[in-house]
């Protein structure tokens, strides 16, 4: 500890021994440094102020009816993309700054220090951002935010309107194109069915539903024709058994007379309709009821009238109304044996087309599920396309949002920098500093023993004594002049220091 305060003492004789050359790097120093701070230039800078009104009374209204933009995505993204490029070079072009520019090289320089030097900040709670630019020039500052404020306001309203307009026109062209696939799925439809009308199903039957219909209509065609038979062998066994009968009742049905056969015919249909809805007592049923018999009575009058002339009178009204069943059960058989021939002719058809059928019916469906594919795409990009174009007028409406601009770009009148003041004293403890290091550099490359115990240390020898200085008077008030003008010189330093700080506070 000892030797490292006789090194420290032996340092400081060293340093005040060259102290004027301390003095004389520190006013050096220190004037330098203060006319270089003081032609520092001047640094401005304006920030701007803008709240984003978000909170629109069209968001519930039109929740349901179309998708609506997500406004503080919209204005967050657009604040952080608004130091793009583009957005710097259009705000190089509306202030001027790219007339300076004379080379490309120059240009690049100028854009990357406007990037660097732009400020953005937003609070995502409360939809503040800020916009904030420093500059030499005032006037410059204040139009520099002002373009930027201007480039982020069009910029959030009209951000969605591209991208709207390249949606819509994607849609109109997937429209056109399924427009042109559903004509196409028409036109395979409707050539298909007529290609195989004979095939396809009828009234919602498939093949098996017509199928099993032929079928069941040929089996109760056979059974009515064999009953048909069976009558008619009946009739003609009664008829090779029965012999002529005098005297025998005439009833209507036995009488043939197609005129009055037809009419009662048609009133017992009609009443047979008629029993279907009402009852027996229904006045229309009663009427028809009563028409029949009349026409029954008039029927028997005018066989009476026929028989009179007729020489076969006194044969068995039987056997005449057997002969006419007879004949009616032949017509009948022939009428029954016809529609089986053609039920016959029909099933084998369809038999026929067992395998044709289900390949029909499954590329109908396939057709069928192609097109109704088209039509429900076509009508969801329609609908889609409308809506598109109301997200879009949403998107660049002022009714979604509001911008209110709370602190607007002024000119600066002060500058924020540099901090002159604080330089000028960093300037002037660095003055300090170089002085005493270069007055104890000197003293260590002129090495000076500056007491018995320092020359014993470094030469390893005995001191035997010491000559010490009689100093005269003259050389005793040099010695004084000396410190008076390292006093002055030291002082003059610090009133330096103090005018060029009072100069500073005086500039502004």
């Amino acid at each position: 500890m000892e030797e490292l305060i006789s090194q420290l003492i032996s340092s400081l004789k060293g340093i005040w021994k060259y102290r004027w050359y301390a003095i004389s790097v520190a006013w050096l120093v220190a004037a330098a440094g203060w006319v270089k701070v003081t032609l520092l230039p001047d640094d401005y800078q304006t920030t701007a102020r803008v709240f984003v009104d978000t909170q629109s009374i069209l968001k519930p209204l039109l929740a349901g009816m179309t998708s609506v933009p997500n406004i503080e995505q919209q204005v967050s993204i657009m604040s952080r993309t608004l130091l793009s490029r583009p957005n710097v070079e259009r705000v190089m072009r509306m202030v001027d700054l790219d007339i300076n520019a004379r080379t490309p090289r120059e240009q690049q320089q100028q854009l990357e220090e406007l990037m660097g030097k732009i400020r953005i900040n937003g609070t995502g709670n409360l939809d503040i951002y800020t916009i904030t630019y420093n500059n030499r020039n005032p006037r410059m500052v204040r139009d520099v935010v002002q373009s930027l404020l201007t480039i982020f306001v069009e910029g959030s309203f009209k951000g969605k309107s591209g991208e709207t307009r390249k949606a819509v026109q994607f849609i109109d062209e997937q429209i056109k194109a399924y427009e042109d696939k559903l004509t196409a799925a028409e036109n395979s439809v409707k050539e298909f069915r007529l290609k195989n009308n004979g095939l396809l199903p009828r009234q919602g039957v498939d093949y098996s539903g017509q199928l099993m219909q032929s079928s069941d209509a040929l089996n109760a065609a056979r059974l009515e024709l064999a009953e048909a038979e069976q009558a008619r062998k009946a009739i003609a066994n009664q008829i090779s058994g029965d012999e002529p009968i005098l005297g025998a009742d005439v009833t209507p049905a036995a009488i043939d007379n197609p005129e009055l056969d037809a009419r009662i015919s048609t009133l017992n249909k009609g009443l047979d309709a008629l029993r279907m809805q009402y009852t027996e007592l229904h006045p229309d049923i009663i009427a028809a009821k009563r028409l029949v018999a009349q026409l029954e009575e008039r029927k028997i009058e005018e066989s009476k009238l026929k028989q009179n002339g007729d020489p076969g009178k006194n044969y068995s009204p039987m056997l005449q109304q057997l002969k006419v069943a007879q004949t009616e059960a032949e017509a009948r058989v022939a009428a029954i044996t016809a529609r089986v021939q053609e039920f016959t002719l029909r099933h084998q058809r369809l038999l026929a087309q067992v395998n044709a059928v289900p390949e029909v019916e499954t590329e109908l469906a396939q057709l069928n599920r192609d097109y109704q594919i088209n039509k429900d795409n076509y009508e969801k990009l329609i609908g889609r396309r409308e809506a598109a174009k109301l997200s879009g007028d949403l998107s660049s409406t002022t009714e979604m949002m509001s911008f209110k601009i709370i602190d607007p770009p002024t000119v600066p009148l002060t500058p924020i920098g540099p901090n002159r003041v604080l330089l000028y004293s960093v300037t002037l403890g660095a003055a300090l500093l170089m002085g005493v290091a270069t007055a104890l550099l000197i003293s260590q490359v002129r090495p000076t023993f500056l007491s018995p115990a320092e020359l014993r240390n470094r030469t390893g020898l005995n001191v035997l004594g010491t000559v010490s200085m009689n100093w005269t008077d003259a050389q005793r008030g040099k010695q004084r002049r000396s410190k008076y003008l390292f006093g002055i010189a030291l002082s003059c330093l610090f009133a330096a220091y103090g005018v060029v700080l009072v100069a500073n506070m005086l500039r502004y």
